[in-house]
C-alpha cells in the first residue's frame, strides 16, 4: 500500500500533467480555427480547378499528344507513395491512421509484384513506416521549422515529385493524408495525382460549348504541374486542420482522465490518512489504559 507521501506526490504530479494537457487543448483549439478556415477556403478553388481540368481532359480524350502527366507512361509497374503526416505527436490516432492506410497500400502493391517507392512528409509518418518499409524510402521532406504551411511549401514537394517523374523513376503517384470533417472526425484518404485522375464534368451548363485558346493540349501541359502542387497543397491544409482537431480531442480526453485519476487518488489518500489517524488514536488509548 503506498504511503501518504507517495499518494500526495502522485496527486501533485497528475495535477501538473492536467495543467499541461489543458493548455495544449486550448492552443490546439486556437490553431484549429485558423487551420479549418484555411482548409475550407481552399476547397472551392480545388473543386473548380478539378472541374476545369476534368473538362479539358475529357476534350483531349485518348489523344496521343496528351501530356504525359495526364496520359501516364503507359504502364503501372512502379508506384510512388507520398505519406503526409504531422511533425509532432500527441494527436490521438491521426498519424497512425494515415500510416496504416499507406502501409496497407504498400503491402498490396508489393503482393502484386509492383515496385514501391516512398516519400514521407512529416517526421511521424517516417517513424511509423521506417521499421517495415524503410528500405523503400527515397526522400523525406522536413517541415518542422514551418509555422504555417503555404503554397510554396507544396511546390517544394511537387517539384521533387515532378522531377522524379520526368526522370522516369515511377509510373503512378499517390498521396496519403487525412481529410478534415470536424473535431472528432478525420478520414484517412488516398488520392492519385499522377497520372491525373479527374472526374468527368457534369452536364449542368446546358451543353455549353467551350472553345479554348490555345488548344487543350497546350493548356493541360501548363496546368497539370500546377494541379499536382494544388492537390498537395490542399492535402497539407486538410492535414493541418485534422491534426489540430485530433490533438484538441486527444488533450480533452487526457484532461478528463487526469481529473478522474485525481479524484480517485484523493479518495484513496483521505482513506489512508483516516486509517493512519485511527491507528494512532488506538495506540494512544491502549497506552493510557496500560498505565
Amino acid at each position: 500500500m503506498p504511503s501518504l507521501k507517495d499518494l500526495k506526490s502522485r496527486i501533485e504530479s497528475v495535477k501538473s500533467t492536467r495543467k499541461i494537457t489543458k493548455a495544449m487543448q486550448m492552443v490546439a483549439a486556437a490553431k484549429l480555427r485558423r487551420a479549418q478556415e484555411a482548409a475550407e477556403m481552399a476547397r472551392p478553388y480545388t473543386e473548380r480547378f478539378n472541374a476545369v481540368m476534368g473538362r479539358l481532359s475529357a476534350a483531349v480524350g485518348d489523344n496521343e499528344s496528351a501530356p504525359k502527366l495526364l496520359a501516364g507512361t503507359g504502364k503501372q509497374e512502379t508506384y510512388l507513395l507520398i505519406v503526409m503526416t504531422a511533425e509532432r505527436g500527441l494527436c490521438g490516432g491521426f498519424n497512425a491512421n494515415i500510416a496504416k492506410l499507406a502501409k496497407q497500400e504498400a503491402s498490396d502493391l508489393l503482393a502484386k509484384g509492383k515496385t514501391v517507392k516512398i516519400i514521407t512528409v512529416g517526421k511521424k509518418g517516417r517513424d511509423a513506416m521506417k521499421r517495415d518499409f524503410g528500405k523503400y524510402f527515397v526522400h523525406h521532406v522536413d517541415f518542422s521549422e514551418v509555422k504555417r504551411v503555404s503554397y510554396g511549401d507544396a511546390q517544394i514537394v511537387a517539384a521533387e515529385v515532378l522531377d522524379r517523374f520526368d526522370a522516369g523513376e515511377f509510373d503512378v503517384a499517390k498521396i496519403f493524408f487525412s481529410r478534415f470533417e470536424n473535431v472528432v472526425s478525420q478520414h484517412p484518404t488516398v488520392q492519385q495525382i499522377i497520372p491525373a485522375d479527374f472526374d468527368a464534368p457534369e452536364e449542368s451548363d446546358g451543353g455549353t460549348f467551350y472553345d479554348y485558346e490555345p488548344d487543350e493540349q497546350a493548356i493541360l501541359a501548363d496546368l497539370l504541374p500546377r494541379g499536382v502542387a494544388t492537390a498537395i497543397f490542399s492535402a497539407l491544409l486538410e492535414n493541418g486542420a485534422s491534426e489540430q482537431g485530433a490533438r484538441m480531442s486527444a488533450m480533452d480526453n487526457a484532461t478528463r482522465n487526469a481529473g478522474e485519476m485525481i479524484d480517485k487518488l484523493t479518495i484513496q489518500y483521505n482513506r489512508s490518512r483516516q486509517a493512519v489517524i485511527t491507528n494512532e488514536l488506538i495506540e494512544i488509548i491502549s497506552g493510557a489504559e496500560a498505565l
